[in-house]
């Protein structure tokens, strides 16, 4: 775990013998602790690359049989766990499961029969909505005419109608809001019929070529879907008995093989010799011991491993506590680090939640926000309870994970809102604590907030800029950590003779010149100084961009005054609809005041989703834009370390050196 940094890399190479090879790969597969690059060209001229085999192929057809037999049996939970002598006996245990060819044909029947029932279901669906038709359903088909079964509201259907073709026939069934009804149409004309019923948002169903009357029919469709439910149960059956006796041994299959296949993969990687092969990789430092005394103890020592020194970018693991770790979404979200620059999700999970608290500032918000953010961090408990259209909405914006970061970045925010609300003394707008507080409609409040805000925004910029030197200093430009440097004077010069000037403070130069000025007022004659030192650095680290550089200083500074305006909107539109309220209520009773009620609801339930919007996106872009801009570039490439979690599955037992004997007393 590290702290404002990615885990520290180091490229490391490693030479062993073909003999050990398998054992190596199985030890850094379970390891998961090294990213394996393709071998260098420096490598190559020593060594031969390594070519694919019919033994990847074999390993790769067999992976694609056993995961679609996975997918095909149902789930049958099993916590055994075997492993093989090596890659032969997998492969001859692999071609013992006789269950393909039976388990392909269910499923295919399986696809068919859910079809035809659908298309059953469907039919039956519409014979049911439209019971006015009383004559034989071979009737609705000819040589010439096509009909259709139709719904739509009763506007659009009379718009509908007016379109229609002369020589069609019409018959109307059910009349309301929604008009049913059937339509027999030219079939030179289906096509634009179709054309006019979707421009009016009219469903329109062809009607199905069925024999009989819809009072006939029904039954037969009913009993034919009756068969096939019964026989998709006899299906289901026997995949349910064929997965209790198989399915353990497809788990075990399915991830043995994915493991050799990923094994056999990396071998495309390799250099190899007559009777040896070499590897190189990037592993973090903190793991680079125990991988050397991993692949020793298994080679018996009959292994090198070195470090590479190397000038390559290496890749980025971001290593945050587990608390933290829900802020890395925003950071991947906005680019991920690279892994020679500092990792701001310390400083995002931080900073955010209090500027979000800030910006929303109620308690009342910060209370339905949290209720919320906990649900949702639950897997949305109670959700199919939900009306569809509800239960969309969020995942129209992102995936259930991204969700569950959201929720659990949200957390600490609601909880610095429900503070700053009770410092604010506002609940749902209204100020119902017996305490005193800050009003931050009122002048002096709104003045002292603007204050509080303009100051956070010098504090983040001069953070940036601190952070930024540091990079530009480790990263060995001198000229650009003097720049930065730079940058912190002149943002606390600017800033401090603005407050200065804006009450006043700055007396103007006297007759004694500059001298006699800087001696009569020292604090003056230093934020100068400092503005001349910062601006003299930005050239320097700059040049010519300088000028640039100094109005983007002053302007993100001011930036952070979004804070106080999003907390002010907030609170004027809660304050607006207790106005309007107010207005309504005595207008005539009770109409008036129901009105009113209403009204405050709607705008309230308004303010809580710009609760969670506004001060989310704003406080994530003072951020990434006033704060990051600094010190942040981004675009790194992430680790991929070799291995995965093994479930079903234990290492090769040739593999597993043995036991040392314990010595004589």
């Amino acid at each position: 775990m590290s702290f404002l940094r990615p885990q520290k890399m180091v490229k490391i190479g490693l030479i062993g013998l073909k003999d050990d090879r398998e054992a190596l790969l199985t030890t850094l597969h379970d390891l998961n602790v090294a990213q394996i690059e393709t071998i260098s060209k420096g490598a190559l001229e020593h060594l031969d690359p390594e070519r694919g085999s019919d033994l990847q192929r074999t390993v790769a057809d067999l992976l694609i049989r056993y995961r679609g037999l996975k997918t095909a049996l149902p789930s049958v939970p099993d916590g055994s766990r075997r492993s093989f002598a090596d890659l032969e006996e997998l492969l001859a245990v692999a071609k013992t499961v006789p269950i393909d060819d039976e388990v392909g044909s269910l499923k295919r029947e399986e696809d068919r029969l859910l079809t035809d029932r659908k298309a059953l279901t469907d039919e039956i669906d519409l014979l049911t909505k439209h019971p006015y038709y009383i004559d034989r359903l071979e009737y609705l088909h000819g040589g010439h005419i096509v009909s259709f079964f139709g719904e739509g509201k009763a506007e659009a259907f009379e718009e509908f109608r007016a379109e229609l073709p002369g020589d069609t026939h019409l018959l109307i069934g059910s009349v309301g809001d929604r008009v049913t009804f059937l339509a027999a149409v030219p079939t030179a004309e289906a096509d634009t019929v179709g054309r006019s019923a979707q421009t009016r948002q009219i469903t329109l169903t062809t009607a199905p070529r069925l024999t009989g009357t819809r009072d006939e029919a029904l039954p037969l469709l009913t009993g034919q879907r009756g068969q096939i439910e019964k026989r998709l149960a006899e299906i289901r059956s026997r995949l349910t008995e064929l997965s209790r006796q198989w399915y353990p041994t497809v788990l075990l299959l399915e991830e043995a093989l994915a493991i050799e296949n990923r094994k056999l993969e990396v071998y495309t990687k390799f250099g190899a010799g007559r009777r040896t092969f070499a590897l190189e990789g990037w592993v973090p430092v903190r793991d680079r011991a125990r991988l050397e005394s991993e692949v020793t103890r298994v080679t018996q020592g009959r292994i090198h491993l070195y470090e590479i020194p190397t000038t390559e970018e290496p890749p980025t693991l971001m290593d945050n506590p587990p608390g933290i770790r829900w802020f890395e979404f925003f950071i991947k979200f906005y680019s991920l680090p690279q892994a020679t620059e500092w990792d701001p999700t310390w400083i995002f999970a931080i900073v955010f939640p209090i500027f979000f608290g800030f910006m929303l500032g109620d308690w009342g918000y910060g209370l339905v926000i949290l209720l919320i953010s906990v649900w949702m961090t639950q897997g949305f408990p109670g959700a199919r309870y939900l009306p569809k259209w509800l239960k969309g909405i969020p995942r129209m914006i992102m995936g259930t994970w991204a969700m569950r970061s959201l929720a659990y970045a949200l957390i600490p925010g609601c909880i610095a809102a429900i503070v700053a609300g009770i410092v604010f003394n506002s609940f749902f707008g209204a100020h119902i604590l017996p305490i005193p507080y800050t009003d931050p409609v009122s002048p002096s409040g709104a003045a002292a907030l603007l204050l509080i805000a303009g100051f956070i925004g010098l504090g983040m910029v001069s953070f940036g800029f601190f952070l930024g030197a540091l990079k530009e200093y480790f990263h060995h430009h001198i000229r650009g950590a003097i720049g930065k440097l730079g940058g912190i004077a002149f943002a606390w010069g600017v800033a401090i003779i603005g407050l200065r000037t804006i009450r006043h403070q700055v007396p103007g130069i006297p007759a004694g010149g500059i001298a006699a000025w800087a001696a009569a007022t020292p604090l003056d004659a230093t934020l100068v100084a400092l503005l001349v030192v910062g601006f003299a650095a930005l050239v320097i680290g700059e040049g010519g961009m300088a000028l640039l550089g100094l109005i983007e200083i002053v302007s993100h500074i001011l930036s952070y005054t979004r804070l106080v305006g999003i907390l002010l909107a907030s609170v004027v539109l809660t304050v607006v609809a207790f106005h309007v309220e107010g207005l309504l209520a005595p207008l005539w009773f009770p109409g008036g005041l129901i009105a009113g009620i209403v009204v405050v609801v709607v705008i309230e339930l308004f303010n809580i989703i710009l609760g969670v919007f506004e001060p989310g996106i704003q406080g994530a872009r003072l951020i990434f834009v006033e704060n990051f801009s600094k010190y942040f570039s981004g675009n790194g490439k992430a680790f991929h370390a070799f291995g995965s979690r093994r479930q079903h599955t234990l290492p090769h037992r040739s593999e597993i050196p043995p036991t040392p004997p314990v010595p004589a007393a």
